[in-house]
């Protein structure tokens, strides 16, 4: 016969947490950070650099999690009758409240407050870690609708830096979903353009039509759609090549 199990107050509270949910507590949390933020550091990434990735996450997280529980059909469990749910539902649209203010200031210890682009004197030059995040977005998007070409990539960061600098780092923190939703609603024009004006097409790799060569494209393309007067503003304060952005512009306007 199982005798039952009373747990006293000596007893080790790791062993009766074993019985509930097995959720890492705030000690674990913040070792496994301090982990990663060595390991990214062994990598060469600096310290900033890193704590900015890690709250961008833990942002997201916390921001996706609203976003699925606000979504989802909410009940009060069981049939206790209407106040009870009634009450029940006010609690829970409380605690998707503080959900959602809870990422939101997650995400404020990263960016900054909820501004929008303002002049360019007055935005922040984009860092390197902005810079490598709109590549790691841009390029499997780009290889979506062409193959890698044999442009040389030297002017990549400097192209993705003036993209990045029509837009505040509130905005620059959720571009990857922006170009992914720029990427899916203009799919079958941009697959008309890359096919006539990029890799294996007639078009030569080097001229007017060069930027059609490079992943960057796709971010430039977007940016002539949404902010164009700010674009054109930071390519000439980064002295890209004028002819490449009429060039791509001049694809995008045949490719419609």
């Amino acid at each position: 016969m199982r005798i039952p199990h009373h747990p006293n107050h000596e007893e080790d509270p790791m062993s009766a947490a074993d019985e509930g949910r097995q959720w890492p507590d705030e000690v674990s949390v913040d070792n496994a950070r301090t982990t990663l933020l060595q390991l990214l550091a062994r990598a060469g990434v600096p310290s900033d650099d890193a704590q900015e990735l890690i709250g961008l996450v833990e942002a997201g997280a916390l921001a996706l999690a609203h976003e699925e529980l606000a979504g989802g059909e909410r009940s009060a469990p069981g049939d206790k009758g209407e106040a009870y749910e009634s009450g029940w539902l006010d609690g829970s649209g409380d605690l998707l409240e503080e959900l959602a203010a809870v990422a939101e200031r997650t995400l404020r210890r990263v960016v900054g407050a909820d501004e929008q682009a303002g002049p360019a004197q007055e935005r922040p030059r984009p860092g390197r870690m902005e810079v490598e995040r709109a590549q790691v977005a841009v390029t499997p998007l780009y290889l979506s609708f062409t193959t890698d070409s044999e442009l040389d990539p030297e002017v990549t960061a400097e192209v993705l830096a003036a993209v990045l600098g029509t837009m505040s780092p509130r905005q620059r923190a959720g571009y990857a979903g922006r170009l992914t939703e720029f990427a899916t609603v203009h799919r079958a024009r941009l697959e008309r353009l890359f096919a006539a004006f990029g890799p294996g097409s007639s078009i030569a790799v080097h001229g007017r039509y060069s930027l059609v060569h490079s992943a960057t494209s796709v971010a430039v393309l977007e940016r002539l759609v949404t902010a164009e007067q700010g674009l054109r503003e930071e390519w000439d304060a980064a002295e890209l090549p004028p002819a490449w952005l009429d060039g791509l512009t001049t694809a995008w306007t045949a490719s419609a």
